[in-house]
């Protein structure tokens, strides 16, 4: 099985994901970590026995969008990324802005 991670750009990934979703593959799981100066955002898709992982670079104050369309479900694993990290998702099919989540302190992970 391979666990390497393809390089994806920020305005690269709707497509991507759109690409795999016409190809068979599913949504597994999609997460952030904060890196210095920004965000790096991991998607990973299964087909079968197969696992497809793509990694998106963000700094700050760039934006991502959503890959919702493509894969309905993934709103929820984008608003948990808008609440607790800051990042910047644009197109959400279901957007709680900022909602989501009830924290007592506003994107903790920022």
């Amino acid at each position: 099985m391979n666990m390497d991670f393809t390089n994806v750009a920020p305005e690269s990934i709707l497509d991507e994901a759109h690409k795999l979703k016409f190809a068979g593959y599913h949504l597994m799981q999609q997460c952030a970590t904060r890196i210095p100066d920004g965000y790096e955002l991991l998607y990973t898709f299964g087909k079968d026995y197969e696992v497809k992982q793509l990694k998106v670079t963000l700094s700050e104050d760039q934006e991502v969008s959503s890959i919702s369309s493509a894969f309905p479900c993934a709103f929820i694993h984008e608003n948990e990324m808008h609440d607790l990290f800051g990042v910047n998702i644009k197109m959400i099919n279901l957007d709680f802005e900022g909602k989501f989540y009830r924290t007592a302190i506003e994107t903790p992970f920022k």
